[in-house]
């Protein structure tokens, strides 16, 4: 009976697995700010980011460190340096944005999602700022980001996403953990 003893006695609960993930977008998409919540931190003293920062985001069944990239034009022809290791990307795009600013955030979308470090990881993309009046509908930005044919055979998640709705964001993060896990018991593809 000593199998069954082990399965019984409670010991302490298991490490949770840490997933390494890098976080981009264009400056003002809402990185840090969600990612501060997510922390548990308060926002008032919440500064851009200008380098790198990061943040263990704990959850429930893992804990995620999120290296977020700042997003600023001169900023964002370094982010490849900082791709190597990542388990995961958190791409986060700001809804009301204008034109220019959307079609910017689609070539820098684009360009990870090819990116040879990048292209066979699964992707959180959270469509921000959904509460602003000017926030475009998720089918909007899917199409516009043409998603589906550029990132068939990926495993990507686009979900909307406000400050106003932590819980949402939660469940968004839930699932990029699901598709973590899934690789994890996948054998490793040489």
């Amino acid at each position: 009976g000593e199998c069954f003893r082990a399965l019984c006695c409670k010991g302490p609960p298991p490490p949770r697995p840490e997933y390494d993930l890098v976080c981009i977008g264009l400056s003002g998409s809402g990185k840090t700010s969600l990612l501060s919540q997510l922390c548990s931190e308060s926002p008032e003293n919440i500064v851009s980011t200008t380098g790198f920062s990061i943040k263990a985001v704990p959850f429930q069944n893992a804990i995620l460190n999120v290296k977020e990239l700042g997003g600023a034009d001169n900023i964002r022809k370094y982010w490849s340096r900082y791709y190597q290791g990542s388990q995961g990307v958190i791409f986060v795009l700001d809804s009301a944005s204008s034109e220019d600013d959307l079609e910017t955030a689609r070539n820098e979308l684009h360009s990870a999602l090819q990116h040879p470090q990048l292209c066979t990881l699964p992707f959180l993309i959270l469509a921000n700022h959904q509460d602003k009046p000017a926030a475009r509908s998720v089918q909007e930005i899917k199409k516009y980001f043409e998603l589906e044919p550029l990132a068939r055979g990926k495993r990507w998640i686009l979900k909307p996403c406000s400050l106003d709705d932590m819980e949402a964001v939660k469940d968004s993060f839930s699932l990029l953990i699901n598709l973590l896990e899934e690789r994890d018991f996948e054998p490793s593809r040489m």
